[in-house]
């Protein structure tokens, strides 16, 4: 499905977006348009993946002129750029939602005006039930990817819109392990918030197979989800332990705008949930059966559970979840 593809990825200098674009050059792509703000990272990463197949482009997704000249011919876009950091969003609200909802509605415009193939937009799942101004404004930006088709002409613009949800990727730059592996470096106790916390375990390599399935699985209006395990607090503190040799903790409490557990289907979006090839996707509840039939071979219907979070998922042991440290290469044993 990408070979010979013209991509490009908003947001392409972040740990996703140089990922997918390793993997992306594996495929035998054309090419690959990477569009981000931040130029020293972009020459950073010039440097480290040398190839005449990446293209540089300095811009904005709150810049609709310059969205639309960078996506001219392109065939596939995955739109990864968001403000990100929680505490700086809820003290500048207003722009986040000019980089996360008003850019993520550029992204859709130009994809539109340019007929691209596809286009994938990366959640997260601060978009469910969100409590704070990040996940609302990821929310809003789901909600116009997966809407994008129900007002534009199909025959006009062949576009399929659809959205990838998952949690953080396992030991990425500001999760927990790497923050409690510096803890420990730095002879300090490990804070933590609860260790009844769980999260959902997914490793930047699984995340890069689910989004290129995801993207390929695509018809428009989907969300997609990963089926993942999970793990608490207290087992990654305890294996941390065992392979670091320490035993220094102190509990500080959940912070504000913090859940408990991650949930990445809730409630409500179970009436729409459904088990596909292997994943999890929510579809479109003004769909007919007819249609589901048609499009979605050996589709079933998400049942026996009232929500899909990291408390009732399935549990990682405690050995897959050392052996997910190691392979992760954040300590050396």
């Amino acid at each position: 499905m990408y070979k010979n593809k013209k991509i490009l990825i908003t947001g392409g200098t972040g740990s996703l977006g140089t990922a997918l674009t390793k993997r992306l050059l594996s495929l035998d792509v054309e090419q690959i348009r990477i569009f981000s703000r931040n130029e020293f990272k972009q020459i950073s990463m010039e440097s480290e993946i040398p190839d005449d197949r990446l293209r540089f482009l300095i811009g904005d997704v709150r810049d609709q002129k310059r969205l639309r000249r960078a996506i001219e011919d392109v065939d596939i876009v995955f739109h990864a750029a968001a403000l990100k950091h929680v505490p700086k969003i809820e003290y500048n609200p207003f722009e986040a939602i000019k980089t996360n909802v008003e850019g993520s509605q550029n992204v859709i415009d130009a994809c539109l005006e340019n007929d691209v193939e596809r286009a994938v937009c990366i959640g997260t799942d601060k978009a469910v039930s969100p409590l704070n101004t990040y996940g609302a404004t990821k929310l809003l930006m789901e909600k116009l990817f997966i809407n994008a088709q129900q007002y534009s002409n199909p025959k006009k613009h062949p576009t399929k819109f659809f959205a990838v949800r998952y949690g953080n990727v396992f030991g990425s730059s500001g999760s927990v392990i790497p923050k409690f592996i510096d803890q420990i470096k730095n002879n300090q106790s490990l804070t933590i918030t609860d260790e009844k916390m769980t999260r959902f375990s997914i490793t930047m390599e699984q995340a890069l197979d689910f989004i290129l399935k995801a993207t390929e699985l695509g018809n428009g209006t989907e969300i997609f989800i990963p089926r993942l395990k999970s793990y608490n607090l207290e087992q990654v503190k305890n294996t941390l332990f065992d392979l670091c040799g320490t035993s220094d903790s102190k509990t500080i409490g959940i912070r504000p705008g913090e859940k408990l557990h991650e949930t990445l289907i809730n409630f409500d979006e179970m009436r729409s949930a459904w088990i596909y090839n292997d994943l999890y996707v929510i579809l479109n509840e003004g769909l007919s059966s007819e249609y589901l039939q048609n499009t979605y071979s050996g589709l079933t219907k998400l049942e026996n559970i009232s929500t899909y979070s990291s408390d009732n998922s399935e549990k990682m042991s405690n050995d897959e979840l050392k052996q997910t440290i190691l392979d992760s290469n954040l300590i050396k044993k």
